[in-house]
């Protein structure tokens, strides 16, 4: 509701309604635009500032002060679940909307277990997307009708579990390093992305294989690179 003020002569002004500021973050300048252009067009939203990658998510919030922070899975230097934990240690109330082009069976659960209010697919983004941002300035949840069914469904019939995809059996760090596996990168490499050890990540792959019932590096990679394909191809 917009606010009155009293004008010096007496008569009654209607105050500015309030612009929720925006911060989105994803490592594609054309992404960012995009949404960038979608926003700027609707009555009391706007984009305060992008940011690409964790350190810059992390600066922009602090110089930005956003009331909605809009995060892609897939970033240059993490994965955007790290990010939306790391926001929501350091800024509880922030309110946070994943949007991504992966699946949303194995990614909308876990994007809210870490603090996200809500998770749109970026194939319904334009047409969605707005929907979406209000509804979580509105401190309301926003999932696909599909998401929504799917999660009642298992409250319904008890299942605690992640899912029944065999990849729902992987942790939140697991899933991360075996889709960097996918995309070819090295024990050494994966390190360096995620800040561990080379035996850290090795050790994430013995749980991998273990999870997935998988016996080789051979067959994981495989596996991975698979998913991976899928993944990108938004065949999942």
């Amino acid at each position: 509701m917009s606010q009155v003020s009293a004008r010096p002569n007496g008569t009654i002004a209607k105050a500015s309604a309030k612009v929720h500021r925006v911060l989105i973050v994803d490592d594609h300048p054309m992404l960012r635009r995009g949404l960038t252009e979608l926003i700027s067009h609707e009555p009391h939203l706007g984009v305060c500032g992008e940011a690409y990658d964790l350190a810059s998510t992390l600066d922009q919030v602090k110089a930005t002060k956003p009331d909605l922070l809009i995060i892609d899975i897939a970033l240059k230097d993490t994965n955007g679940i790290e990010v939306v934990k790391q926001i929501k240690a350091q800024h509880p109330t922030l309110r946070m909307l994943v949007c991504s082009m992966h699946d949303e069976m194995l990614f909308a659960e876990r994007s809210l277990r870490a603090g996200a209010m809500g998770y749109i697919s970026k194939e319904r983004a334009l047409e969605d997307v707005i929907v979406a941002i209000r509804t979580v300035l509105s401190d309301k949840i926003f999932l696909s009708e599909r998401m929504s069914d799917h999660l009642l469904h298992r409250v319904q019939g008890g299942d605690s579990e992640l899912g029944q995809s065999p990849i729902d059996r992987l942790t939140d760090r697991e899933l991360e390093v075996f889709e960097l596996i996918g995309n070819g990168q090295s024990t050494n490499e994966i390190a360096t992305r995620l800040s561990l050890s080379p035996k850290t990540v090795d050790a994430h792959r013995q749980k991998i294989k273990r999870r997935l019932d998988i016996a080789t590096t051979n067959e994981l990679t495989q596996y991975a690179v698979k998913w991976v394909l899928e993944q990108t191809q938004g065949i999942r």
